[in-house]
């Protein structure tokens, strides 16, 4: 019975690896220390870039945000209809990348002060052998309409198989609630405590 110690070890270096897998991983983190982010009252949310292989990810991806970007209640968002149209209206080349003349251009149409831009890199079900889970990594920009530059970014990667799934199989959380958990930890990167002197 003196191998109990050694099982401990096994089990206890589970449980560490899966902590590690299990929350959001933020990195990445750019925040320009001269921006007032308290300024920021209305956001336009642009269409998010898709390197994923599923074609509708990034319009779903972006649904998520903004909806969990509203129940924040930290800024006003504006509708995505409104601003498909400003867009269209300014005939932006790219919506998903727009060039900072775009931006704030954007921002005068809008009366926004800042406008989101994202990239959605992977989403969708990763597989190892026989034990399958979701995952999702993504990057996200805030830009000042002001300047047309970028404040904050951050790239948040969620889901992935992880020690006690290889261990004793299970298919890890639903997509939705990956892509949610995702973009909450961005959340709360930029949302975050107040800065001091704040």
């Amino acid at each position: 019975m003196r191998r109990a110690p050694g099982l401990v070890a096994f089990v206890l270096l589970g449980i560490v690896a899966s902590a590690s897998i299990g929350a959001a991983q933020v990195t990445d983190v750019y925040r320009d220390p001269r921006m007032d982010f308290g300024s920021i009252r209305t956001i336009a949310v642009a269409p998010f870039a898709n390197l994923a292989r599923d074609q509708v990810v990034a319009e779903r991806v972006r649904d998520v945000f903004v909806n969990r970007l509203l129940a924040t209640g930290a800024v006003y968002v504006l509708p995505v209809g409104e601003v498909a149209r400003g867009l269209a209206k300014l005939e932006i080349q790219n919506p998903t990348t727009p060039t900072p003349d775009d931006v704030v251009k954007l921002g005068a149409l809008l009366e926004a002060q800042a406008v989101i831009t994202g990239v959605v890199r992977e989403y969708g079900e990763v597989r190892s052998g026989t034990t399958s889970s979701n995952v999702i990594s993504m990057s996200i920009q805030l830009v000042e309409t002001g300047t047309g530059k970028i404040v904050w970014s951050a790239s948040s990667t969620k889901g992935g198989i992880s020690f006690w799934d290889r261990l004793i199989g299970g298919g890890g959380q639903p997509l939705n609630r990956v892509t949610e958990e995702a973009i909450d930890a961005l959340f709360d990167k930029l949302l975050g405590p107040p800065q001091k002197g704040r």
